[in-house]
C-alpha cells in the first residue's frame, strides 16, 4: 500500500469575503511521509487541508501532484474528520465495507479487503460489532480502517483525536504511527496538540497566525516505529515549537475572547 503521491502547494492563498486567511504557502509534502500542520486558532490549518483535497479552490496559487497512483486504489485523496462518522445501524465490517460497495471489486475481493482493513487496525474480533458497543477509540480505529480500505493515494487527517479523552488519545497514538508506518501512505496531519505533531510528523510545518504564513518547517529523522513519549529529543522538539508558537497563540485566543 506504499504511496509514491506527492503534493506541492505553489504559492497558495486563500480569503473569505475579503478575509485572508492563508498568504503565500509554499511547501512540498513528500510521498509517503507524514506532514503535520501545526498553529494558532484561526491561521487556516483546516482551509489548508480542504486545498490540498480539493474541497476548496485557492483565491490564488494551485495545488499540484507528482508520483503515481497505485492501481488498486479507489479514492486518491482520502479524509479522516474529528467527527467518526459511522453508522450506527450497520456493524463494524459494514461500516468500513461501505466506501467499497460502488467499486468494481467483486463481493470475495471487496470482503478480503475489509478482513484485511479489520486486521490491520486491531478490530478483527469485532467485525460484527455495532458502533455504539464501542469506545470511542475504537470507533475512530473504524473511522481509520475505512478510509484505508480505499487505498489511499494521500491520507488528510483533520484532528482525529480531539474528540477523545487524554487517556485513549495517548493510546491510540502509538496504534496511529503504526498504521501509518505499515501503510506507508502519504499523510496530511492537522492539530493543535504538539505531543501529537511530534510524535506522528516526519515534518511539521508551523503557520503563523492569521493570515497564515508558514513560520518554520521542523524535520524529525527518528522513525516513527523507535518513538516514544518520553524521549528527550522529542520534548526538545515540542518545546521548540511551543517558544514559535506561544505568543501567536495568546493573541488568537484574544482575539476570539473579543469577539464572543
Amino acid at each position: 500500500m506504499t504511496s509514491g503521491v506527492a503534493l506541492h502547494l505553489h504559492n497558495v492563498s486563500h480569503a473569505y469575503r475579503g478575509l485572508t486567511v492563508l498568504d503565500g504557502v509554499e511547501l512540498d509534502i513528500p510521498a509517503g511521509e507524514v506532514t503535520v500542520l501545526v498553529g494558532p486558532s484561526g491561521c487556516g490549518k483546516s482551509t489548508l487541508l480542504g486545498i490540498l483535497g480539493g474541497l476548496i479552490a485557492p483565491s490564488a496559487g494551485a495545488v499540484t501532484q507528482s508520483g503515481k497512483t497505485a492501481a488498486d486504489c479507489l479514492n486518491p485523496l482520502t479524509y479522516v474528520f474529528q467527527d467518526f462518522a459511522l453508522l450506527p445501524w450497520r456493524s463494524v465490517a459494514g461500516n468500513v465495507s461501505l466506501v467499497l460497495e460502488d467499486s468494481a471489486l467483486s463481493r470475495a475481493a471487496r470482503e478480503a479487503r475489509v478482513a484485511e482493513m479489520l486486521a490491520l487496525t486491531g478490530l478483527s474480533d469485532f467485525a460484527q460489532a455495532w458502533p455504539r458497543q464501542l469506545s470511542g477509540g475504537m470507533r475512530q480505529r473504524v473511522g481509520i480502517a475505512r478510509a484505508l480500505a480505499v487505498r489511499p493515494a494521500v491520507l488528510l487527517m483533520d484532528e482525529p483525536l480531539s474528540a477523545l479523552d487524554a487517556q485513549t488519545r495517548d493510546l491510540l497514538l502509538d496504534e496511529f504511527a503504526s498504521l501509518i508506518a505499515r501503510s506507508g501512505v502519504t499523510t496530511v496531519y492537522v492539530t493543535h496538540n504538539l505531543a501529537e505533531a511530534t510524535r506522528l510528523g516526519h515534518r511539521i510545518v508551523v503557520l503563523g497566525r492569521r493570515p497564515g504564513r508558514i513560520r518554520r518547517v521542523i524535520e524529525i529523522t527518528t522513525p516513527l516505529a523507535e518513538r516514544r513519549s518520553d524521549d528527550p529529543a522529542l520534548r526538545a522538539i515540542e518545546a521548540e515549537l511551543w517558544n514559535l508558537l506561544r505568543d501567536d497563540a495568546a493573541q488568537a485566543a484574544q482575539e476570539l475572547a473579543e469577539n464572543v
